[in-house]
């Protein structure tokens, strides 16, 4: 990523304008952890042309501590100024790419992951479009964990709604930094909220999600609460989804090729096969869009979380829902894939999706017909008889699905996939040791 001289200098008119004095250069780890690199104003123009020289061996998953030196390039599409810091001396933050020594991209870094499958898709004549909808919760900092911030529901509005202010005060933050915000809302559960922003191409979207996580918990923070996207941080209580809106479009003509105006749902034999890659595949997902313990106990049936590998319209017991087509918004053609969560990386949850998906269309595969009924209600037998498969019940299944697969696995890339999959095996045996409340209440007297 290299700039020319006039790139450079407009930049640095705009951070000067800004009033900026430090530079927050963003990056995430293999879990999805934001981590930055913090440099004056006056060596931004130095990183801009040269990176910024890192120690990647004490990042997860990066490198070994003889490969450790990396070095960091801002992707100046990324400038934004962060809007809950001091306005004079003001922080500003660019999102960086991540490379080798010899100035190679660095294969375990996420963003570079979704841009290869997203380079593959547009070679394949494909612009690959999300739209991620991410739940979150509030808690109050009282030392009572988890005390969640107020008792509200769906929709509910102030004065039950206690959060009101805090999510107006995420929108104008988000706005600020050049994010598109369609609707706020609480959710479900007690304590729980979502925000969505516009749909968009997947690799600045996964930049503007992990903005989004960002900007949401150091806004909470400011009011006295704790944000978390935990995927289930409340016994009996629905967990936090991150339900991904996807489609494809013509790189030449920007025309949506999820549409088919002649077909019963108004897919095409692209998004159809797309949908086929996706259900075929989703199991080996989910160590990256389901990618904790915790996930897990959200992908049960009973709280509005997708088990069942099946798709549908009006059907929201399906894994993926295909939203009703309107008159006039042939663009807005989509397919909504429900088990993903807020814990993820986006860069490496949209970079599978996309693969599985290409793979549905490179062999021209064709998903089993739409179950409009309601899922959570068959009995084995029903599941069976319609060939409904269950996502795993657990992190170690996940994994176990993913060492079968290798369309993930190559999208992953081996480097990146065998030092995941070592993380995620040792955390499964530290949560698997653990001997919890809920044993001890069980088995303590009784036996």
């Amino acid at each position: 990523m290299n700039y020319s001289k006039e790139e450079i200098e407009n930049i640095m008119k705009k951070v000067k304008g800004d009033n900026v004095k430090f530079i927050h250069l963003m990056f995430t780890d293999v879990l999805g952890t934001i981590k930055s690199v913090t440099i004056p104003v006056e060596k931004l123009s130095e990183s801009l042309e040269k990176g910024t020289w890192f120690d990647g061996s004490s990042i997860e998953g990066f490198a070994r501590i003889s490969e450790s030196d990396m070095f960091l390039k801002p992707d100046i599409s990324t400038y934004a100024v962060l809007p809950w810091g001091p306005r004079e001396n003001a922080d500003a933050r660019f999102i960086c790419d991540i490379y080798t020594p010899d100035g190679k991209p660095f294969e375990r870094d996420p963003r570079f992951i979704l841009k290869k499958i997203m380079k593959e898709a547009e070679g394949m004549g494909f612009l690959y479009n999300v739209g991620p909808e991410l739940e979150f919760f509030l808690f109050r900092q009282n030392g009572v964990s988890p005390d969640p911030h107020d008792s509200a529901g769906y929709f509910d509005f102030a004065p039950r709604d206690l959060a009101t202010d805090v999510r107006r005060d995420v929108v104008f933050a988000l706005e600020s930094m050049g994010i598109e915000v369609e609707m706020s809302h609480h959710e479900v559960a007690i304590g729980q909220h979502e925000i969505d922003f516009k749909y968009g191409n997947a690799l600045k979207t996964a930049d503007n999600a992990i903005t989004f996580k960002h900007a949401v918990k150091s806004i909470a923070h400011k009011h006295g609460l704790h944000a978390t996207f935990m995927p289930k941080p409340i016994f009996g209580e629905n967990g936090s989804g991150m339900h991904v809106h996807q489609s494809l479009f013509d790189t030449k003509t920007g025309k949506n090729v999820f549409f088919d105006a002649n077909d019963r749902y108004k897919l095409s034999w692209i998004a159809k096969s797309f949908i086929a890659g996706q259900l075929e595949h989703v199991r080996a997902m989910c160590p990256i869009t389901a990618p904790t313990v915790n996930s897990y106990k959200r992908l049960v049936p009973g709280y509005e979380a997708p088990v069942y590998l099946c798709w549908a319209q009006i059907n929201r017991s399906a894994l993926i829902r295909i939203p009703r087509y309107s008159e006039g918004r042939e663009q807005s053609t989509r397919a909504e894939l429900r088990c993903p969560d807020p814990s993820c990386n986006p860069y490496l949850a949209f970079a599978v999706m996309l693969a599985a998906g290409l793979d549905g269309i490179k062999n021209k595969k064709q998903p089993p017909g739409p179950v409009e009924e309601n899922v959570y209600e068959f009995d084995k037998e029903k599941l069976k008889e319609k060939g409904i498969g269950t996502l795993p019940h657990s992190l170690w299944q996940a994994l176990e699905e993913l060492e079968k697969d290798d369309v993930i696995k190559n999208a992953l890339g081996n480097s990146f996939y065998e030092r995941y999959i070592e993380i995620k095996k040792a955390e499964w045996d530290a949560y698997r040791i653990q001997v919890t409340e809920w044993e001890r209440k069980r088995y303590f007297e009784a036996t």
